[in-house]
């Protein structure tokens, strides 16, 4: 059975899917209600889900009128894609983060599931052994395969 996380998170893609506007603004309480969580686990599943790196901007207003504003970001441009990946990486990586990354760019069909694959073996812990460095290793590890595959 799925967790409710994956069931917010694929309701959400359907709504901006079927959505004809540049963005969806829709209420964090509402969107709470509809599903009996609290408006906790909404913003977990858009913190964690809906990321640059998958291809989304996020924009948040609290308060009792409070709405979230969901942007579907097209890389139209390689540059603007390498960009806000590189952004993302930064200097140092932790396996996880590396892992996130990947794979929203496997969800967003940037990257195939074969070179998704072959990205976690080449930057996980064993294959990096006990450098000390191996965050920064891993970042620039990861820069170089995604500026080659894009």
């Amino acid at each position: 059975m799925a967790r409710l996380s994956d069931i917010i998170e694929e309701f959400i893609k359907q709504l901006v899917e079927k959505n004809d506007e540049s963005e969806l603004q829709i209420q964090r309480n509402e969107l709470a209600n509809y599903f009996n969580c609290a408006p906790s686990q909404i913003n977990y599943v858009l913190t964690t889900r809906f990321t640059i790196d998958k291809g989304y901007y996020i924009e948040s207003r609290r308060g009792g009128g409070g709405y979230i504003v969901i942007k579907k970001i097209e890389f139209n441009h390689r540059k603007t894609l390498l960009d806000a990946i590189n952004e993302k990486i930064g200097n140092s990586l932790t396996y996880d983060s590396s892992v996130q990354i990947i794979n929203g760019l496997q969800d967003a069909e940037i990257i195939t599931a074969r070179e998704a694959a072959i990205m976690k073996i080449a930057i996980n812990d064993r294959t990096l052994g006990t450098l000390e460095n191996k965050n920064k290793l891993r970042a620039d590890l990861l820069k170089a395969m995604v500026m080659t595959i894009i």
